[in-house]
C-alpha cells in the first residue's frame, strides 16, 4: 500500500525536476494534470492514489525533457521508486503505464495500459486543449524556434513516431497534427465531456487567427 510519505517524496522530486521548465511541461502543468486526473478518477471510480502517482511522474520520462531519449527518463523513475521502497512489480506496472501516455503522433498502440493510466492520459490531453493548450503549444514552438504559421507548409496528418518527434513544422500545424484530434481520443466519458468545450475553443481560436492573418 502506498504511504503518504512516499507520495510526498515523489511530489518533491518531481517538483524539483520540472520547476523553471519553459516549454509548457512545467510544474504547473503537472499540478493541473494531477488535479484533473483525480477529478476524473473519482467520477470513474478508479484508484485515485495510483492515478496521482502516474500523473506526477508522467512527464519525467518525456523524450522532450530528456534530450530525445525516453529511456533516460524511465530510468530516473525506476531509480526514484526503488529509493522509496516500491517493489519491482509496482515499478514495472507504473513504468508500463507511463510509456503508454505520450501522444507520439497518435499512432502508437497501447500495451498493458491500466484504466488509471488511461485516466492520466485523458487529463494530460485535456491540458493540451483550450486556452492553456494554445499557450503551451506556442511556448513549446518558440522554444524550438518554430514559425508561428507558414501557409506553404501543410500539416502532415499521418506520421510515424520518429517523424512526429523530429518535426520542425510551424506551431499552427500542431493543431491539426495533434490538438484537434484529442477530443475523439479520450478514454473516459468524463474526459470526453470536458474535452468538448476546450476543443470548441481551439476551433474558435483558429477562425480568429486566420481572419486576422488575412486581414493584414
Amino acid at each position: 500500500m502506498i504511504k503518504t510519505k512516499q507520495l510526498a517524496l515523489i511530489n518533491n522530486v518531481v517538483k524539483s525536476f520540472h520547476e523553471g521548465e519553459t516549454t509548457g511541461h512545467d510544474w504547473f502543468h503537472i499540478q493541473r494534470v494531477v488535479k484533473m486526473a483525480k477529478k476524473i478518477a473519482l467520477a470513474e471510480n478508479a484508484d485515485v492514489v495510483k492515478v496521482e502517482i502516474i500523473a506526477l511522474l508522467h512527464d519525467v520520462a518525456d523524450y522532450k525533457l530528456n534530450n530525445g531519449d525516453e529511456k533516460v527518463g524511465l530510468e530516473k523513475i525506476s531509480n526514484l521508486l526503488k529509493s522509496i521502497n516500491f517493489d519491482e512489480h509496482e515499478i514495472m506496472e507504473i513504468m508500463e503505464d507511463i510509456k503508454n501516455i505520450s501522444f507520439k503522433g497518435g499512432n502508437n498502440c497501447a500495451i498493458n495500459q491500466s484504466f488509471e493510466s488511461k485516466i492520466v492520459q485523458d487529463a494530460d490531453r485535456i491540458d493540451a486543449l483550450g486556452a492553456i493548450g494554445i499557450a503551451r503549444a506556442f511556448a513549446y514552438g518558440g522554444s524550438k524556434h518554430r514559425e508561428l504559421y507558414n501557409p506553404a507548409i501543410k500539416p502532415q496528418l499521418i506520421q510515424t513516431v520518429q517523424e512526429y518527434q523530429n518535426s520542425k513544422a510551424p506551431t499552427l500545424n500542431h493543431f491539426y497534427e495533434k490538438l484537434l484530434l484529442l477530443k475523439d481520443k479520450m478514454n473516459t466519458t468524463t474526459a470526453k465531456q470536458i474535452a468538448t468545450q476546450r476543443h470548441d475553443f481551439l476551433e474558435d481560436f483558429l477562425k480568429q487567427f486566420y481572419q486576422e492573418w488575412n486581414d493584414g
